[in-house]
């Protein structure tokens, strides 16, 4: 029998049905959000498959057109590859679960979410996210939950939960944050909330805002943790046992001896490829050691020997003080950048921090080459794309190569998101504009190299920028009271620590923010702390780019096209066009240029030879020009009366010129003077309120036109 839950969360009522869908899945609910609707299903499989040593998480969040009154687009007519905004969707929900599965669970687990119905005002990503999370906790499956996810904004100055599409375009700040309840709870509290992962954007928002926001944030959360705490109760199944992952304390030794001074030797070494080759050949002497004979051992060796790697690290790090490449907690690695190095992109710029390498390659197109975003809540048009690609080489390994996956749309994401709050308006540069970002080398924050590449590509092109972006990743290692905040980590420092914090923006301000957390215990003074760390790394690289370029340069490429931007009546539109499009074909066909008029009247005219451009400007203003009184000119006769002759003056713009007006002499007839088809100067003489037109040849005569 089907039970159905309540609570108001962020002004509105949000509810979750249980028993009443997919009822042979481990765990499925049905979350209403005013009238957004989400299903949520959570599968295990009974049995581990295989020898593995690592949780088989599968998580998809797909939305269904249907959901919104829709028919999919191409020619098979149903959904296909996800897009953009279902793969950043799955990430979060991944990276929010994924923590909170016990260590030691081996079982394939999958977590569905299906958009069923989408009203464009209330977050279907919410509403995932918590249908993850009860679906999980009433299923049989091992899960140290509940958590939460809610978006907080900001509109003139106020934090908001959970806004509307329309007042996050109004506001300044968009940041979704998941949030874990944790007991017991400290200040008078039952329980605690404690911060799981952040993903957002803002406009160059203050470090204290962002502080004020994610408190708020996460206190707007109790309804739905304290609806959960319910559910799980009255129907929350025997959570399925886990096998404690035990070490062999003997087999433990083993390894000790056999390669701790070989791991110690290995985190002496800066330089990663060396550090990774004598990291492998430990691991191999392990296995040949005690797991020669014996391919059982070989799992739980990869556990100690990959314990055992980290418990040295973090020690060198919060007892030695050292970290691997001898840089204290603050400092950043060796920078060096580079603008305009490739002589035929519109923009190019190759950023270098330690042994991260990103190549960032601008090109300017025109509005044709605008993005179409084909999404349940609507088509978005995009001038601005950024894509990350991250080549096997770029981390010593030879693999396919394959499209995009989910981390490379994640990173490109990121950093687009960064980015956008300098970007110039369309009305100021009416270019669309795509950055390419190449991963030539990665040790660590490949992403943040992407941003300030990025920036610095822009105004290599030439594109007026409002200020500089740059990124950095913070990383954490905590151990009771012993919390070290580490500045621009490295790969091996991200995988043995606690936390991965990037923060990207101006010297104004934060533009976008990306945390995962792999404890509790992240207290506000930490992240204080880490904000302003990073804050201070940001304003130092941004002084190492500007010593690269410090503004956009004044003129784009010139092998970038020229935009001009024009306008004309949205009545006239028909006359650039022409029937059947004749007459801008016309245009093209005689200059050359790409032409695209918008329904406001907007005409853009692209190429980059000046002197098409200006025929093609010449040709627009003669399609679309009005005729004025007192002005000669050079007319078509297309028809020929007894009263007088019809002559076009401009395209689709005739007048008439009457008998009496053909000449200073009488005129007995009209064909005397003027047949259909002759050309004759002829000058307007009046425009009635009607729009009629009254010409005349005889006071043109002698007048040049």
């Amino acid at each position: 029998m089907s039970e159905l839950y309540s609570t108001e969360f962020a002004r509105r009522n949000i509810s979750i049905k249980t028993n009443y869908m997919a009822g042979q899945a481990s765990g499925a609910v049905l979350v209403t959000y005013g009238e957004t609707v989400v299903l949520v299903t959570a599968v295990s499989e009974k049995s581990k498959r295989g020898n593995i040593d690592f949780l088989p998480l599968t998580v998809d969040y797909q939305e269904m057109t249907y959901a919104a009154g829709k028919i999919p687009g191409g020619f098979f007519k149903r959904e296909g590859r996800p897009n953009e905004k279902e793969i950043l969707t799955s990430r979060m929900i991944d990276r929010s679960i994924r923590p909170l599965i016990p260590k030691g669970y081996f079982h394939e687990t999958q977590i569905v979410a299906t958009v069923l119905s989408l009203d464009n005002e209330n977050s279907s990503d919410v509403a995932a996210m918590l249908g993850a999370s009860t679906a999980l906790g009433i299923s049989d499956i091992p899960f140290n939950g509940p958590i939460a996810g809610m978006r907080v904004g900001r509109i003139n100055g106020e934090l908001v939960c959970n806004p509307s599409k329309t007042e996050l375009e109004a506001g300044d700040l968009d940041l979704f944050l998941v949030g874990r309840k944790v007991q017991p709870g400290t200040g008078g509290n039952d329980y605690d909330i404690n911060l799981v992962m952040l993903e957002g954007g803002a406009g160059e928002v203050d470090e204290d805002v962002l502080l004020e926001a994610i408190n708020f944030g996460l206190e707007s959360m109790r309804p739905v943790i304290g609806l959960q705490d319910q559910i799980h109760q009255e129907l929350g199944q025997e959570k399925r046992s886990v096998e404690p992952v035990v070490v062999d304390e003997e087999l433990e030794r083993q390894v000790y001896d056999i390669v701790a001074e070989q791991l110690k030797d290995a985190y002496e070494i800066p330089y990663k490829t060396e550090r990774s080759r004598k990291l492998s050949l430990a691991r191999e002497m392990v296995t040949s050691n005690l797991a020669a004979t014996d391919d059982s051992l070989a799992s739980g060796l990869r556990t100690i020997v990959d314990g055992l790697e980290k418990t040295i690290l973090r020690d060198m790090i919060l007892k030695k003080k050292k970290r691997i490449d001898n840089r204290s907690y603050t400092e950043i690695r060796p920078i060096n950048c580079e603008a305009g190095f490739l002589p035929r992109t519109h923009g190019s710029a190759l950023f270098t921090r330690g042994e991260t390498q990103a190549l960032a390659v601008l090109t300017l197109g025109t509005s044709s080459d605008e993005q179409r975003m084909d999404m349940i809540a609507g088509e978005e048009f995009r001038t601005f794309m950024l894509h990350y690609n991250f080549p096997p080489y770029s981390v010593g390994e030879a693999r396919f190569l394959r499209g995009p996956g989910r981390r490379e749309i994640g990173h490109g994401a990121l950093a687009r998101r960064a980015l956008l709050p300098i970007l110039p308006s369309q009305e100021e540069f009416p270019y669309t504009i795509r950055i390419v970002s190449e991963i030539l080398s990665s040790n660590g924050s490949s992403s943040m190299a992407t941003v300030c590449g990025g920036s610095i590509s822009l105004m290599d092109a030439g594109v007026p920028v409002k200020d500089v972006v740059a990124g950095v990743a913070m990383g954490l290692l905590k151990e009771g009271d012993d919390v070290v905040i580490l500045t621009d980590i490295l790969g091996d420092e991200d995988h043995a620590g606690d936390m991965d914090f990037k923060v990207c923006g101006t010297k104004k301000g934060v533009t976008a923010l990306q945390m995962d957390i792999k404890i509790d215990g992240i207290t506000e003074s930490i992240l204080r702390k880490a904000l302003y760390q990073a804050k201070d790394a940001r304003f130092f690289i941004i002084d190492k780019m500007n010593e690269a370029i410090a503004e956009p340069r004044g003129e784009i490429s010139i092998y970038a096209p020229r935009i001009t931007t024009m306008k004309v009546k949205p009545d006239r539109i028909r006359d650039v066009i022409g029937p059947g499009g004749k007459n801008i074909r016309q245009i093209i066909s005689e200059t050359g240029v790409s032409i695209n008029v918008e329904d406001d009247g907007t005409v853009t005219i692209a190429t980059s030879d000046a002197a098409a451009a200006s025929m093609a400007v010449d040709m627009v203003n003669w399609l679309t020009e009005e005729a004025e009184v007192g002005k000669i000119y050079l007319g078509k006769v297309k028809k020929v009366v007894d009263f007088g002759a019809f002559v076009e003056i401009l395209p689709g713009t005739e007048g008439l010129v009457h008998i009496s007006q053909l000449a200073r002499e009488r005129v007995n007839k009209v064909t005397d003077i003027l047949n259909e088809g002759d050309e004759v100067s002829v000058k307007v003489i009046e425009i009635d309120r009607s729009g009629k037109i009254r010409l005349s040849r005889k006071e043109a005569l002698g007048e040049n036109v």
